[in-house]
């Protein structure tokens, strides 16, 4: 893991050169220490990382992409593509599916979940970048929406300032990156406890794990989770969840479920995926 960070002054391992999943909560800092971009950046491979962006989920893309291109740029990558795709057939481009079997690095930014899965799901394109992703083969990083498509399940959309209720989420299909978790992004800054739990209470198989701004949940190829930025991380484990009236209520009405954990991480903290445990 990354531990050598002090005071936002980062000083990189050997082992920040080792290929990982990062899943930033949104708002990330651009402008001072940048420590999540510039952990994807080294995470990529530094000064000979190969970077793609990929930022179909705003609807202004070029703007968006121009923006973390010269972050990037800034920071001495190699080579920087943006990926405009906007329509499916451009994901077929063969400029950028040769790119994205030698580059070392994906980043998928934030805008719309709904639209970045409508333009890229089930392509072949997205499909080589889940597949390099999962064998860590490269470094992917998403923010925001970025960050919500990474399950399989995806929360699209909802509210909040609700007790849990069914009508608090809606559901979709995401990219199938991490499947065993449910990823809300975003999530003290705009209380969105009760909008993961909702969905958590239809999916409790799975993770729910809700990223605050300019916070990242880094997914280790060890089955580790490590906490960087300044908030913090939630996880709901609801694997051994007692009781839920989730099939028996409607609409807004309050949701009951029983026995569940709930663990917050801080900066530098650890979550084992395997044994379900925090690590000290």
């Amino acid at each position: 893991m990354i531990n050598t960070e002090v005071n936002n002054q980062t000083t990189y391992s050997s082992q920040s050169t080792k290929n990982a999943i990062l899943v930033i909560g949104g708002a990330e800092d651009k402008v001072h220490g940048k420590e999540i971009l510039q952990t994807f950046f080294q995470r990529s491979g530094g000064t000979d990382a190969l970077i793609g962006i990929v930022p179909c989920a705003s609807r202004e893309p070029s703007l968006i992409g121009e923006r973390y291109y010269r972050l990037f740029n800034d920071m001495g990558a190699k080579e920087i593509k943006v990926l405009d795709i906007r329509d499916r057939p451009s994901a077929d481009d063969l400029v950028y599916r040769s790119f994205v079997e030698g580059c070392t690095g994906i980043f998928l930014t934030g805008g719309d979940q709904l639209r970045l899965c409508g333009l890229l799901a089930d392509t072949a394109l997205m499909n080589r970048i889940v597949e390099r992703a999962q064998k860590r083969e490269i470094s992917l990083a998403g923010t925001s929406a970025g960050a919500a498509v990474m399950g399989h399940h995806m929360i699209s959309g909802g509210s909040s300032a609700e007790p849990p209720n069914r009508s608090l989420v809606d559901m979709a299909k995401g990219l199938n990156i991490i499947p065993q978790v449910l990823i809300d992004q975003h999530f003290y800054n705009r209380n969105r406890l009760a909008r993961l739990l909702s969905a958590i209470s239809s999916h409790p198989e799975l993770l729910g794990i809700g990223i605050d701004e300019d916070t990242c949940a880094m997914f280790e190829s060890d089955g580790v989770i490590q906490v960087i930025g300044k908030g913090a991380v939630t996880i709901v484990d609801a694997r051994e969840m007692s009781h839920s009236n989730q099939t028996q209520v409607n609409g807004n009405e309050p949701l009951s479920m029983h026995n569940l954990k709930l663990h917050i991480l801080g900066y530098g903290d650890r979550y084992d995926l395997h044994r379900h445990l925090p690590l000290n």
